[in-house]
């Protein structure tokens, strides 16, 4: 046993002078500390800018989604509100025609005035607002519709002289513009 143990001491030492004798090459070029902080600043700012991207993506999103549900949730009945609007105007049609009614029709009369309050209640309670000029108010075609022109003498230019239909307007948005006849320069 002591030659096994003094055979690989022998070896061990053998080895080591083969491996101190033995040429190793290793790079001693210093690699700039100004080189290696710029390289390690350009990352970053990289990296900076990239997370402001997708920050800034993430709130335009968030932004977005907000929007999109504000507007869905006022607007989002329009099409409905729409298609209500001959109710109102054949009611309306109901309520001048049976102005001439007598006292045997007064009784209707009032029911068909209850059911347009209530209608007119239920437009108001979900934004809808009535658009009623009068005549002789000033055109506005953000809110008008010119059925007609004509001249009218007494009258100015862009005046209304008639309305066909009223119009209607959604929060801000315009259902439907309010038909009107309007003046044109007196002839």
């Amino acid at each position: 046993m002591a030659d096994a143990k003094d055979n690989a001491v022998e070896n061990m030492e053998t080895a080591i002078e083969e491996l101190m004798t033995e040429e190793v090459e290793i790079d001693l070029t210093e690699v700039d500390p100004a080189e290696e902080m710029d390289a390690l600043r350009a990352e970053r700012d990289e990296f900076k800018d990239r997370f402001m991207r997708a920050l800034a993506d993430a709130e335009n999103t968030r932004k977005r989604g907000e929007r999109d549900r504000r507007e869905a949730e006022q607007y989002g009945g329009s099409k409905l509100a729409r298609d209500m609007l001959p109710v109102y105007d054949n009611m309306k049609r109901a309520l001048e025609a049976a102005g001439d009614a007598g006292d045997g029709a007064k009784a209707l009369v009032e029911g068909v005035e209850l059911t347009m309050r209530s209608l007119l209640n239920i437009f108001e309670k979900h934004g809808m607002r009535l658009v009623s000029p009068k005549e002789g108010d000033k055109f506005d075609p953000e809110i008008h519709e010119a059925m007609f022109e004509a001249p009218v003498p007494g009258s100015k230019a862009g005046d209304i002289i008639q309305v066909m239909a009223e119009g209607f307007m959604l929060h801000d948005r315009l259902l439907r513009p309010a038909q009107v006849g309007v003046s044109s320069t007196p002839a």
